[in-house]
């Protein structure tokens, strides 16, 4: 009997003896909950459009002009067999042009309801993921014109990233309206 106990104290030491020696667990750090969107710029600004809104990212595709349309309504493109409207933001809002190649342009595809647009942005800057905690309610110098569309801001690395609310851009009339009459 004595050597059957001979190993299990052995092992019982060697357990404490290691227990005393072992560095303790690190500290639980407290999770950040965090906000996701798909970053863009315009006229020279960080913009961030929520994850949901925005469904898929091109670079701009050949369309077809239209007559009789503003001049921000850049024509129509077959993109897998559907029709996309293809607009330039920066022209709706009417905002300095951005000496930006137009290699580095993309269009944001966003699919609200009924309406499916193309938006011509000056970049994208990818996924972009911000602190819950760090949302702004309240943006300074936001364009007149941008304003009813821009849903508070997030800071990141010193900058400011405008959240830009596609979908209730999607349903303002002045955009749904495109014909110069």
């Amino acid at each position: 009997m004595s050597a059957k106990i001979a190993p299990f104290a052995a092992l019982s030491d060697i357990a404490s003896r290691s227990k005393s020696f072992a560095e303790g667990l690190p500290a639980q750090e407290e999770a950040v909950e965090l906000w996701s969107g798909i970053g863009f710029t315009l006229a020279g600004e960080h913009f961030v459009a929520p994850m949901g809104e925005v469904t898929e990212i091109l670079h701009i595709p050949r369309y077809t002009q239209i007559p009789g349309v503003k001049s921000w309504m850049q024509g129509l493109a077959n993109v897998r067999g559907r029709l996309l409207p293809i607009m330039d933001l920066g022209q709706f809002f009417e905002l300095s042009k951005t000496s930006v190649s137009s290699r580095d342009r993309r269009v944001l595809v966003v699919e609200h309801g009924e309406v499916l647009s193309g938006l011509i942005v000056d970049s994208v800057l990818g996924m972009q993921y911000f602190a819950v905690d760090g949302f702004k309610d309240t943006v300074e110098n936001v364009n007149r014109s941008m304003a009813p569309f821009i849903n508070g801001a997030y800071i990141k690395n010193d900058e400011v990233w405008k959240v830009f609310s596609a979908s209730t851009f999607t349903e303002d009339p002045k955009f749904l309206s495109v014909s110069q009459w």
